[in-house]
């Protein structure tokens, strides 16, 4: 569920969302099918927590610790 709300947060900011359309190679339009797919969730997830401004940005949106943030990164990347 984080990874989705990662994803809406990514995606409502248009020079995140710019940035990551293009490392993903998706377009705008492929956001809602791709998010059906975990792989592509955790993709989301790395792509967050590799970028610590962002995660910092997106850990104080959402009212979580940044460590709480990588810590479900961490579960997500073992399933």
């Amino acid at each position: 569920m984080l990874a989705i709300q990662a994803l809406t947060f990514i995606a409502s900011n248009p020079e995140h969302a710019e940035r990551f359309l293009a490392l993903s190679g998706l377009g705008p339009g492929d956001l809602r099918g791709a998010a059906a797919d975990p792989a592509f969730l955790l993709g989301v997830m790395d792509y967050l927590v590799a970028d610590e401004p962002l995660l910092l940005l997106f850990a104080a949106d959402a009212g979580l610790a940044p460590e709480a943030v990588v810590a479900a990164h961490d579960r997500l990347s073992r399933r």
